[in-house]
């Protein structure tokens, strides 16, 4: 239970930035009193300028923890690193047994794990917590991922499920699993992420380099796809962008923005990850592989003056039709993008013991966070009627919809490919499909390949045991 003795105070926050205020003041919006401390006295007169009984900024670590009532309750939303154990240091020479020390940032899992150990034998209760949902969902309810120490949750959990955002009168936070579970589902929510503004970007490729349409078309055709199926946060904040001018402009700033795309290496942590763990993602992978190909401007800016560009529009009839082919593309590819991570969270279950609870996960990001979106109530539904649902692939109501969006995919790829329109994450979702689907796949060759080389071995159909070839002796 959170006591607040006094003048002491419920929750406190290390790290005072756009993230960790506006959690603050989410927090004191629901009852709580807070403190806060941070480094830069800047931020804590910033905090203090509130003016808020319920919250207050503290430039001393000491006075910071003399203020919160025990077992005391301290959030990090310190970038992920190095600086997540130095203030974890100081922490230990001023916290007690017996408190708990959540850390909110994009740690990597590994980390979370030691941390986890080192924290816990020390006796201090330790919490790696995914959050998601961006400056507004601090602000206002953001989707959260709790993992590690169950009797730390237990505690704070009434200061969680007050600030969560609500879907459906349910709060967006449930408790993940033991040790790094709930930094791995942020993480794996990441690369999701990641795939999801991929395929939007390439989607805007085709629009305004494949069908040669005005920024007010594409605009009214995200706004359009944003009130059917495709309906999500990203969706909706592209269409936002499409109608955003500086004051005094006549053009998009869009149009300024130089197309180099940053990242914080969380959707390559899954990639890596997913391959330790032998499991397919690869429209992750190429999503966080044109991100990196996007930063050799000066290359692809010379290449652009060797290589002719393809003139000609993909449809120059441009119609009504063809956009349902594209809309029927971005469900096919966005489902995929869902289903390579489900999957991934599924095989880290068998590697790393989390039990985790699939349809939880898909519950809670439905709200608050940056990929919520319509189609996660299918994935929520699909867990409802299978809990051990290995693939949502297999789904039947998910394999209804997905079969119907296959000429859809066929031609935007197939277009594409004619024309000079770059979209991988949108082909790669393609091929991976097309592959889940073949029962007898040309990896046999691979497999004799690999025997002839470098005496791999192989295994044959119907026979126990691995077998070896002499491919280079006399064939009789």
């Amino acid at each position: 239970m959170i006591m607040e003795n006094g003048n002491q105070r419920a929750f406190g926050m290390i790290g005072l930035g756009t993230m960790g205020s506006n959690l603050l003041q989410n927090i004191a919006d629901h009852g709580y009193s807070c403190a806060g401390y941070d480094i830069d006295s800047e931020k804590v007169d910033k905090l203090n300028q509130l003016n808020r009984d319920s919250i207050q900024g503290f430039s001393d670590l000491n006075d910071f923890v003399k203020s919160l009532s025990s077992p005391r309750i301290v959030m990090m939303l310190v970038p992920a690193g190095k600086i997540v154990d130095g203030v974890i240091e100081k922490l230990l020479e001023v916290l007690d047994k017996g408190d708990i020390i959540i850390d909110g940032g994009n740690s990597y899992f590994i980390d979370t794990n030691r941390r986890f150990k080192g924290l816990e034998q020390k006796g201090f209760h330790f919490i790696g917590m995914g959050v998601s949902g961006g400056e507004e969902g601090a602000r206002r309810g953001p989707s959260m991922m709790p993992g590690g120490d169950k009797q730390a949750y237990e505690i704070i959990k009434p200061i969680l499920t007050k600030i969560a955002a609500q879907v459906n009168g349910e709060p967006t936070v449930a408790y993940m699993g033991e040790r790094s579970a709930g930094h791995f589902v942020k993480m794996v929510h990441n690369g999701i992420e990641y795939a999801l503004m991929q395929l939007i970007s390439e989607t805007y490729e085709i629009l305004k380099n494949g069908l040669k349409l005005k920024d007010s078309e594409i605009h009214n055709i995200f706004e359009q796809w944003n009130e059917g199926r495709l309906k999500s946060y990203l969706l909706e904040i592209t269409r936002d962008i499409f109608a955003y001018k500086e004051k005094g402009a006549q053009h998009l700033l869009l149009n300024d923005i130089k197309d180099e795309a940053k990242s914080k290496g969380t959707g390559k942590w899954t990639s890596q990850v997913a391959m330790d763990l032998n499991l397919p993602i690869p429209i992750i992978d190429i999503a966080v592989s044109m991100r990196d190909l996007s930063k050799y401007k000066d290359l692809r800016t010379k290449a652009s003056q060797i290589y002719e560009n393809q003139k000609d529009v993909i449809d120059n009839d441009f119609s009504e039709k063809y956009i349902e082919s594209l809309e029927a593309a971005f469900y096919f590819a966005m489902v995929s993008a869902y289903a390579q991570g489900m999957h991934l969270l599924y095989r880290a279950n068998e590697a790393y013991n989390y039990e985790l609870n699939l349809g939880l996960v898909a519950k809670i990001w439905r709200g608050g966070c940056i990929i919520r979106s319509e189609f996660l109530e299918n994935i929520f539904e699909a867990y409802k009627k299978d809990a051990k649902l290995k693939h949502l692939y297999i789904d039947h109501a998910i394999h209804e919809n997905l079969v119907k969006s296959i000429p859809g995919i066929r031609t935007v790829v197939s277009d594409a490919a004619r024309y000079g329109i770059a979209v991988p994450a949108f082909a790669v979702s393609l091929g991976y499909f097309d592959n889940f689907r073949n029962e007898n796949m040309p990896a046999n060759l691979i497999q004799a390949q690999r025997d002839y080389f470098g005496s791999h071995t192989y295994e044959l159909k119907g026979k126990e045991g691995v077998f070896h070839t002499e491919w280079e002796a006399p064939n009789n």
